[in-house]
Order: structure tokens, then C-alpha cells, then sequence
């Protein structure tokens, strides 16, 4: 059975995460707030669901309206479950990076293409407890949203900066910011950005067979640039505010196209072949925790959604 078909696809709903300096979302029209409780606890905040133009809207603070949880703490599983259960099936980040190569210029923004993980203290996986599955990760962007996103950014950069297609995002855990030494390698790596969140997202939206991209705004030149002052909050902070204004309507741009495209991804049915165990050998609490997922190749096994 096909979990994304154009009837399904037709209903979807795109999310967006903001990251730091973006806990609110402009432009969206007719907003409420949806508590949503999740078999992995409560997301960071309440959900704001909203309307640009014909495509309908969820956006979600990973680190909380007031920035309360640390990159290690945000609770992404509730946070991708509760999109997913809300129809979510794009999936467009907002982030702030530290850029580990020269041409990657703070105020700049990046559309990557690939991760490295330097996180351990996170749960990367829905599954487990009596159920396995193996998604594919080899291409974690989708192309699709990522083309949409880096075609609305060149349109919308103002003169001097650059939006640069493609790149590695080091993912690290956080909350510190990196030491040189560790700066020194992930460039010898020929990484381009390095954040602490979105590799997190990205594996588990594989998993919940949600499309996803990321818009990375480059505030800084992390801490192995010689003739820049290593990172400091106040330096993110000030140039995420800078960014933040073009990052929302960059989003809201590609919002239109999505709501015009509907664009099908790979990632929509990314758990097909990836189920190992059969049906039969799961742990009742496992098959009703991961219903919301492996109901369209299983049938109805339980799954609840609490919102209000």
C-alpha cells in the first residue's frame, strides 16, 4: 500500500521548525495553538496552526516560544510525531549555523545536502522495543523542497550576500560551542555548517515518511577563522535577527509552491521496505505507540491522537 498518493497529498499539510531566533512564524492566517500529547511525551511548545494562501500550516518552536530546552533536551520524537499526526508531510527547518569554510560568509544562507552526526546522547529512532526497521538515509535532504527553497532564496538575497546550494551540515550535540580543535577537523572533513539540531530531525522525519529540507543561516564563522572573533551568543543572536525577516519570507515563498506543487518525495513512502519484524511478533504497546506510521502497510493498529 502507497502512502503517498495524490488524494493524501492533496490534504497534507507542510511544518515548519523554527530553530533559535525564530519562535514565531508571520504571514500566518486564521492561527490557533494545538496541545498535542504524543506516545514520546510533550513537543516543546504548542503547535500554531495556520493558512498561507491554500496550504495549511504548522509551525512548531523546537526549543519552546522562550528557548528552554538545549539542543540535547529539544524532544524530537514528540516533535516529529505530533507533526505527523497533525497531517504533516513536508517538512521546511529554519537554523542557525556556524560556517566552517571561508565562503560561506555569516549573513549568508545554505541549503545542504548531506550530514555527518557527531551527536550521542539523543534517540535517533522511533522503532526498537520489538520492532526493527531500516530506512534509508543516504540522501537525507529531499531534493524537491531543497530545490524549491534554494530557487525562492536566490530570488529574495539582497545584493552581497549568497544562497549556496548544496553542502555538509556537522551535527554536533551541544550545548558548548565547538573547540578549535574539533573546528579545525570537521573543515579538514570538508564540512560547510555546523549546527546541533537537524540531523536529529531528519532521521526521525525518514522515519515518519515526512519530506524535509533546511534553510541554514549562517550567523558565524564557528571558532577556527583567525581574523573573525570566535562565536559568542550575542553574535548569533544579532545576526539571526538580520536574517530572520528574509528567512520567514523565503519560507512563506516556498509555502506557495508547495501548495501549488504538492510535490511527491521518496521519503513518502521511506518505511515500504524498511519494516523488519512482522506484524505478528510486535509487542502490543510497540505496534500502538508506531501506529501512526506502519498503519498504512499494516491496517489500523490503535493509533490515538490527542490534540485540543
Amino acid at each position: 500500500m502507497s502512502t503517498s498518493n495524490a488524494s493524501d497529498l492533496a490534504q497534507a499539510r507542510l511544518g515548519v521548525l523554527g530553530g533559535s531566533g525564530l519562535y514565531a512564524m508571520e504571514g500566518l492566517e486564521d492561527v490557533r495553538e494545538i496541545r498535542v500529547e504524543t506516545p514520546y511525551g510533550s513537543p516543546s511548545d504548542q503547535l500554531r496552526l495556520g493558512r498561507i494562501g491554500d496550504l495549511e500550516v504548522v509551525f512548531l518552536a523546537r526549543h519552546g516560544r522562550h528557548h528552554a530546552f538545549t539542543p540535547t533536551e529539544v524532544p524530537y520524537r514528540a516533535n516529529l510525531w505530533a507533526l505527523r499526526s497533525l497531517g504533516v508531510r513536508w517538512i521546511l527547518s529554519v537554523s542557525a549555523v556556524g560556517s566552517l569554510q571561508e565562503r560561506f560568509r555569516p549573513l549568508d544562507m545554505v541549503v545542504p545536502d548531506q550530514f555527518i552526526d557527531r551527536t550521542h546522547q539523543r534517540p535517533l529512532s522511533f522503532f526498537g522495543e520489538g520492532l526493527v526497521a531500516h530506512v534509508g538515509v543516504a540522501d537525507p535532504f529531499c531534493p524537491v523542497l531543497s530545490r524549491i527553497l534554494a530557487d525562492v532564496g536566490e530570488s529574495l538575497m539582497p545584493e552581497g550576500r549568497s544562497l549556496h546550494r548544496g553542502g555538509t551540515y556537522l551535527c554536533m550535540e551541544g550545548p558548548a560551542f565547538s573547540t578549535r580543535a574539533e573546528s579545525e577537523l570537521y573543515r579538514a572533513w570538508g564540512c560547510a555548517v555546523i549546527g546541533m539540531t537537524n540531523h536529529t530531525e531528519a532521521r526521525l522525519a525518514r522515519e515518519a515518511e515526512m519530506a524535509y529540507s533546511t534553510l541554514a543561516m549562517v550567523t558565524d564563522y564557528d571558532c577556527w577563522h583567525q581574523e573573525h572573533d570566535a562565536v559568542t551568543v550575542e553574535m548569533v543572536i544579532a545576526n539571526l535577527r538580520s536574517n530572520a525577516d528574509l528567512a520567514q519570507r523565503i519560507v512563506a515563498m516556498a509555502a506557495e509552491r508547495i501548495a501549488v506543487l504538492r510535490p511527491p518525495s521518496s521519503a513518502h513512502q521511506a518505511l515500504r521496505h524498511a519494516l523488519m519484524t512482522p506484524q505478528e511478533a510486535v509487542p502490543p504497546e510497540t505496534l500502538q505507540r508506531t501506529a501512526l506510521f506502519t498503519s498504512p502497510y499494516w491496517g489500523g493498529t490503535g493509533a490515538e491522537v490527542s490534540n485540543s
